[in-house]
């Protein structure tokens, strides 16, 4: 797959002439088992099968830790901004939900992962804001199967601009 990345951010005009397009891919990013025992120390979600590598590697039928499905969702919003899909003259963005996520294929501590985007909707809902919907895709390097797949719903709020005079 070719690994594509805006040069410059869209503008909320490009933006609502690009549904259905491919919005970008991140560049890759390792899921460690530090990132892991990090994410199972924040959540309190100690299951053996993400934080215990013997265990793992003797009981688990993928003979090694993986990271948690949450974690591997919630990585999605900071590889999104990364790849540089906001507009610049946006003042906020803030998560406003997920459709349709699905958990295909476990990461095993080590992996490399990255973000596929592809804009499904960009929706108007008041002076200034807008309801971005995209297909999110977590590919897993030298995987065929993608870790998960989610719909991700962001309001984007446009920076004001100033009257003049004012």
């Amino acid at each position: 797959m070719t690994q594509t990345r805006l040069r410059t951010p869209p503008t909320y005009e490009q933006l609502r002439t690009m549904t259905g397009q491919e919005l970008g891919v991140s560049d890759w990013t390792t899921v460690d088992q530090s990132r892991i025992d990090q994410f199972a120390e924040c959540t309190g979600d100690r299951q053996w099968i993400h934080v215990d590598p013997e265990r793992a590697k003797r009981q688990s039928p993928f003979r090694a830790t993986i990271a948690h499905g949450y974690l591997t969702l919630s990585i999605i919003g900071a590889l999104a901004l990364d790849m540089g899909i906001v507009p610049e003259n946006t003042q906020a963005v803030f998560n406003y939900g997920f459709d349709k996520v699905r958990f295909l294929a476990p990461v095993r501590a080590g992996a490399r992962i990255r973000l596929r985007i592809t804009l499904l909707s960009m929706e108007d809902k008041g002076p200034g804001q807008y309801l971005m919907k995209a297909a999110n895709i977590v590919e897993i390097e030298g995987e065929q199967k993608p870790a998960l797949t989610a719909e991700t719903l962001v309001m984007l709020y446009e920076r004001r601009r100033r009257r003049a005079g004012a």
